[in-house]
């Protein structure tokens, strides 16, 4: 959140971890990066939490997250952003978009939507795929009437809510962005959107009224955040948050998605792969100054 003394046209800058697992190398390049860019342009560095997923994110992570930026020599603007914490900003935009017609309820587990596809025999070899691997939803939620809609809510059935990808497509039209940093093969400078290749993505479920992509592009326009630099895992996702900016009407911020940290079988560094953690190797006797070296940048004046 910004400061009423905060001065017009100053860049923004944030780094938005999740307190699902301690920090590793691929967090501290992301987090030192946007901490030097910001004081290159001599801009303000906030820090987000993004703790939307109640059951996985846990207060000693959150905690091990300031300490270990801290540690670093990384310094953050006041307050610090809790996702948990403006859950009813996130139901009031979502019913902006079910107001305009772009999202529907849909019931089917992950376990129904994956013997949906399998039943296309064999089709379901070759059914699209996101960007991220996981195959795209059949759309059956989309042709329930409102009525069957509305008697499975009221029946406390699971749903998802997802946003209507062809809908909204046909609203905002042709989307692009600026990049400045780089694409997963090398893409750079003005980059077509291309938010069809996601599908109906998810905005909310029953339990938690946000997702992933609803919340970041609400918080980054509710921060003022000027500069999004984050990892090139996250490059096509832009397409869906540039689709969000332009329904939503927020501001569109600059990007620069950068490289990625990987471990010896050339895998990204993930919480999940129990990649090593920041902590550990300051148990070790890792210094900061040896941090930025493993993560191929220079050196900081302003470390010991």
């Amino acid at each position: 959140m910004i400061s009423a003394t905060a001065p017009i046209n100053v860049p923004i800058f944030r780094f938005a971890p999740s307190p699902n697992g301690y920090l590793h190398l691929g967090h501290a390049y992301s987090a030192l990066l946007n901490f030097d860019m910001a004081r290159a342009a001599g801009g303000r560095f906030l820090l987000r939490i993004e703790d939307i997923d109640a059951a996985r994110c846990r207060p000693e992570f959150e905690a091990a997250i300031h300490e270990d930026l801290a540690w670093l020599g990384i310094a953050w603007d006041a307050p610090v952003r809790r996702q948990s914490e403006h859950l009813d900003r996130y139901r009031e935009t979502l019913a902006k978009l079910t107001g305009q017609g772009l999202t529907y309820r849909s019931f089917e587990s992950r376990a129904e939507i994956a013997q949906a596809i399998a039943t296309q025999g064999s089709h379901s070899a070759a059914w699209p795929r996101d960007p991220d691997g996981a195959p795209l939803y059949p759309g059956r939620g989309v042709v329930l009437s409102p009525a069957e809609e509305i008697r499975r809510a009221e029946a406390e059935e699971p749903f998802a809510i997802r946003l209507d990808m062809a809908a909204a497509i046909r609203r905002a039209g042709a989307l692009s962005w600026l990049e400045n940093g780089e694409g997963p093969e090398g893409e750079t400078g003005t980059v077509t959107a291309a938010p069809q290749a996601w599908g109906d993505v998810i905005l909310a479920r029953k339990e938690t009224p946000t997702s992933y992509h609803l919340s970041v592009v609400i918080d980054d326009a509710l921060q003022g955040v000027t500069h999004i630099v984050r990892g090139q895992d996250l490059f096509w996702s832009t397409s869906v948050h540039r689709l969000l900016q332009h329904l939503l009407d927020l501001p569109q911020p600059r990007y620069h998605h950068h490289r990625l940290i990987r471990d010896d079988q050339a895998r990204k560094l993930a919480k999940s792969n129990q990649s090593t953690a920041l902590r550990l190797l300051r148990a070790q006797g890792r210094t900061p100054q040896d941090i930025r070296h493993l993560v191929g940048l220079p050196a900081s004046s302003g470390l010991d």
